[in-house]
């Protein structure tokens, strides 16, 4: 089956720090911009980040914005998330997909055929 496998989530304390990775499975990634999402319980998934499919092009949501760094290396068909600062409010479950509208500040809309993996938890905690 093809689609994301996320990985790297876990606990961590307020101003803390996670790497999560985000694998390609089945499919190959150079043709695609990548968005990553989060969920929290209770609350609509939102998007925070997407990259392009060179890895040029950028855009965060102002809310991780600083805080987030999102990188690809398409060799490897892995699309990264590097997470420092990390606040209560990032508490959620974290998830990848194939999108499109990535730029001119935009992060993303998930394509139809998005890759949808099962996603990592992060949780932030003291």
């Amino acid at each position: 089956q093809s689609q994301f496998v996320e990985s790297g989530g876990g606990l961590v304390q307020p101003g803390g720090s996670l790497s999560l990775s985000c694998a390609a499975s089945g499919f190959t990634l150079n043709y695609l911009a990548i968005g990553w999402f989060r969920q929290a319980p209770g609350k609509e998934r939102e998007g925070i980040s997407c990259i392009s499919t060179t890895g040029e092009s950028t855009n965060y949501v102002d809310s991780v914005k600083g805080r987030f760094t999102i990188s690809r290396d398409n060799a490897k068909k892995i699309v990264y998330l590097q997470m420092n600062s990390l606040k209560p409010e990032d508490t959620a479950k974290y998830y990848c997909a194939a999108v499109f509208n990535c730029g001119f500040g935009l992060v993303g809309t998930p394509l139809p055929k998005a890759y949808w993996g099962q996603g990592t938890q992060v949780t932030v905690s003291s």
